[in-house]
């Protein structure tokens, strides 16, 4: 199908592709793309850029983001749907009810598969071309999967606050990313002060009242201090400000509060990033539910402790899998998946240390998400690699303004 608007093109593709690409006779399952270029002749022409999106399991952008007006300049953009997200045979509690084993069925959703996935997109829109690809976060995570086994695809790459340790386990992980966290908390609470006894006066009434969510699911105090996760955006990082200024009507927990808790915390939109979380820093060894075992070293968590409340990030703890109903079905898939110790490797280092496809990447240099010492390291570890430091912007930087895809694609052609 082509539509047309906002003076682009937009063509859309689906391509059925292996579940398990190791056993290509087996299940296939489909994979969507939406093609977008410019509305002018000469557009069709011009080289394909594969867009990876952050993640894991979030679908491509249905919005028009400041970089892909500036990409489409240069490029057939190609917005590809991670297997189990969008149009590409999404997974969810009612999808994966019809799964007879949904824990081995998730085993193939991480960024090698996806990596293939691409390869066969590639292999039908441009024959043996090889293409662009730029990843953001977990996307970037991809592209350097891409490099270690699919080189031979890849005409240039850029990464975007995603350059992941190359041997860090899931703990190493999370051990390194609490700290961040912290931090972000103080710059959270240095620009709303007033935020603290809200933020503790919250916790104490979820304690008192049975305080529910749209769904009819209890909010929890540690549920709540989940809501630290959009610290790390810039254009996320008063949302936490604006619920709590509105978190009570007289002592009670307001109706507004809690429907915009609910769209903030909840999983319903997207159960696969909850799911496979940890599964991608899994190589040779179990995961073992690495964001809950860590926290125990890191008591400025502890919203026993009587001290003030500090917001969590980007983890995923087993307990939101009793408490949140888009994941209470997924609960025995994760558990799974959370102590399979025979994952494959995603990255291959003697071939990225010989890598000769040219490598842009920007690292954020307070970036919450993405530690920046192994960002650094693995750019010091790849072939061919122009690195970018910059404290200029947030994990989404690329979103916030052109620039920042107009000099990665300076540095890359350099």
């Amino acid at each position: 199908m082509i539509r047309r608007h906002s003076g682009l093109v937009f063509v859309e593709h689906s391509l059925s592709v292996p579940l398990n690409h190791d056993f290509p006779q087996g299940p296939h399952i489909e994979i969507f793309a939406r093609e977008v270029r410019e509305n002018d002749p000469s557009a069709e022409g011009r080289p394909f850029l594969l867009y990876l999106q952050g993640g894991p399991g979030n679908r491509s952008p249905r919005d028009l983001p400041v970089w892909l007006r500036r990409a489409t300049r240069d490029y057939r953009v190609v917005l590809l749907d991670q297997r189990g997200t969008g149009l590409s045979s999404p997974l969810s509690r009612q999808t994966l009810a019809r799964v007879a084993d949904p824990a081995g069925h998730l085993t193939h959703f991480r960024a090698d598969s996806i990596v293939a996935d691409a390869e066969l997109l590639r292999a039908h829109l441009a024959g043996d071309r090889p293409w662009s690809v730029l990843g953001q976060s977990f996307g970037g995570f991809c592209a350097v999967t891409y490099l270690s086994f699919a080189p031979h695809g890849l005409r240039e790459v850029i990464i975007t606050g995603g350059l992941p340790g190359l041997t860090a386990t899931a703990d190493d992980v999370y051990r390194a990313a609490y700290p961040r966290v912290l931090a972000h908390n103080e710059r959270y609470f240095a620009r709303y002060p007033d935020d603290e006894a809200l933020a503790r006066r919250v916790v104490d009434a979820l304690r008192e009242q049975d305080a529910r969510l749209p769904a009819g699911d209890r909010l929890t105090p540690r549920r709540f201090q989940t809501l630290g996760i959009h610290l790390g955006s810039n254009a996320r990082f008063d949302l936490l400000h604006h619920l709590l200024e509105e978190a009570f009507v007289g002592d009670e927990l307001s109706e507004i509060f809690l429907r915009r808790v609910d769209a903030a915390i909840s999983f319903a939109e997207q159960p696969l990033f909850a799911v496979v979380h940890e599964a991608i820093y899994g190589q040779g060894a179990a995961t073992g539910w690495a964001a809950h075992r860590v926290r125990d070293e890191f008591p400025a968590f502890d919203l026993d402790s009587g001290g003030p409340v500090r917001f969590t990030g980007e983890m995923i703890y087993p307990w939101l899998f009793e408490e949140d109903p888009a994941l209470i079905p997924l609960a025995a898939a994760a558990d799974r998946l959370a102590t399979k110790s025979d994952w494959k490797p995603l990255y291959d280092p003697e071939r990225l240390a010989a890598n000769e496809v040219p490598v842009a990447a920007a690292i954020y240099f307070g970036d919450m998400y993405v530690d920046r010492d192994m960002s650094l390291a693995t750019a010091a570890a790849i072939g061919n690699v122009r690195p970018w430091v910059t404290s200029e912007y947030a994990h989404d930087g690329l979103g916030r303004e052109e620039r920042v895809l107009d000099r990665l694609l300076t540095m890359v052609r350099d």
